[in-house]
């Protein structure tokens, strides 16, 4: 494929169109469209990984989400799982509060081992002291003072929320209802 037509291909998935959409508008074959995915994701990926280093941020947050893959892990049989990767996955996130740059991700399970590989990734990117927030999750605890020692504010806010809604209403997130705050290495600035 040349690279107009990879270029329009890109273009159309960065525009929020569907693979399926994609090949429609393009004429290009979907196995195409799917390995230019995968390659153009790895070369992204290289290039920021490279790019997104010595960085200079202040105030740091981190989260992470949950999705699934092929089907929700209560639904993953052995036969699912013999066959494809499938079950729970949690996206890491961490973000500038003043920039919004996203100096580093990570795909995985919610645990001690990848809140570990996560926030070591993300201390290998700083080039200063930064003050970082994160929620109650206690995996963060030992992974950030394993990758930054004392050389770090950090800060768990734990957000407290109100009973679950009921009814017509039962699939709205519960109401925050107040955040404690809690200093946990350094002086974070509350």
């Amino acid at each position: 494929m040349d690279t107009t037509r990879r270029a329009q291909v890109i273009r159309c998935l960065i525009e929020g169109n569907s693979i399926n959409s994609t090949v429609r508008m393009t004429g290009v074959a979907k196995n195409t469209v799917l390995k230019l995915l995968v390659e153009i994701g790895a070369a992204c990926s290289g290039f920021l990984d490279v790019k997104m280093r010595n960085l200079n941020c202040q105030r740091l947050q981190a989260d992470e989400a949950w999705s699934f893959c092929y089907a929700k892990q209560r639904n993953v049989t052995p036969e699912i799982a013999e066959e494809r990767i499938a079950g729970d996955v949690w996206a890491w996130v961490a973000i500038d509060a003043d920039t919004k740059l996203i100096p580093t991700w990570t795909l995985g399970r919610r645990d001690a081992e990848t809140a570990a590989d996560f926030i070591q990734d993300l201390a290998s990117r700083l080039s200063n002291r930064v003050q970082l927030t994160t929620d109650g999750l206690k995996v963060y605890i030992n992974a950030v003072r394993n990758a930054f020692g004392t050389e770090i504010d950090y800060s768990i806010l734990h957000k407290i929320y109100g009973a679950e809604p009921t009814g017509e209403a039962r699939y709205s997130p519960a109401k925050c209802i107040g955040c404690e705050k809690k200093a946990v290495i350094g002086q974070p600035d509350p």
